[in-house]
């Protein structure tokens, strides 16, 4: 046997395996084996294969309606990326709070949900606005969501909200979550591995929100390098 041929096998089936775990992660309604089969190029047989290892693992599963969607063993993988995510951002988030004088969140991109991984408040404001890390809204509404949504390629049909974020690179909202607040939020740049993701600043105060942009856009930057 060709011992050098081992390793370029093993490299493509977890290639394979990686690939179709992102291709089943991305689709709002999971996947068939045969639209594993088309997107992959390959045999039905071989994406068969495939789902049936990730399922062994936990990290798809076989709906009724027999779409492959992610499995709970995703929970412990995403887990650690939110961890390292968040342990990029804070140092950064906590000079942008400062210097701006508003609270700024981190937020990620959980199916059709915009969830607050990390939350920090500025240390010297008198009066702040704030919520608890973990809080959830609809993705797609307030400054947060639609970065979420700027963050992931162009869809069909998309708002034009969504469509001008992506092009300015951030967004901007009034009231849409907390009535009477601005909303400023910017999307990270694309990182292996990293879900959607966005900073936000959330403020009563309009000349804060009008002066944010650019230090969100830095900031977000210098994440994407930390991650990098």
């Amino acid at each position: 046997m060709d011992e050098t041929a081992r390793p370029a096998a093993g490299s493509q089936t977890l290639a394979r395996g990686l690939h179709t775990l992102e291709l089943v992660a991305t689709a709002r309604d999971g996947l068939t084996i045969q639209e594993v089969a088309s997107r992959l190029d390959v045999h039905r047989s071989i994406a068969s294969r495939v789902l049936a290892t990730l399922a062994d693992f936990r990290l798809v599963t076989r709906s009724p309606d027999g779409r492959y969607r992610t499995g709970a063993g995703l929970t412990a993988l995403a887990a650690g990326i939110h961890t390292t995510l968040r342990a990029a951002a804070e140092p950064i988030m906590h000079g942008v709070a400062e210097d701006l004088g508003a609270t700024v969140s981190l937020l990620v991109a959980d199916g059709s949900e915009a969830v607050a991984l990390a939350v920090v408040e500025p240390p010297a404001a008198a009066y702040i606005l704030s919520f608890k890390t973990g809080s959830r809204h609809p993705i797609g509404r307030g400054s947060a969501g639609v970065a979420l949504l700027a963050a992931q390629p162009a869809m069909p049909g998309e708002s034009k909200t969504v469509t001008d974020a992506r092009r300015i690179g951030y967004a901007e909202t009034f009231g849409e979550v907390e009535p009477g607040a601005y909303g400023v939020a910017v999307p990270l740049p694309p990182i292996d591995g990293v879900p959607p993701a966005c900073l936000n600043l959330i403020t009563h105060r309009r000349e804060i929100a009008e002066g944010s942009a650019l230090r969100l856009v830095e900031a977000a930057a210098s994440i994407a390098s930390a991650l990098a």
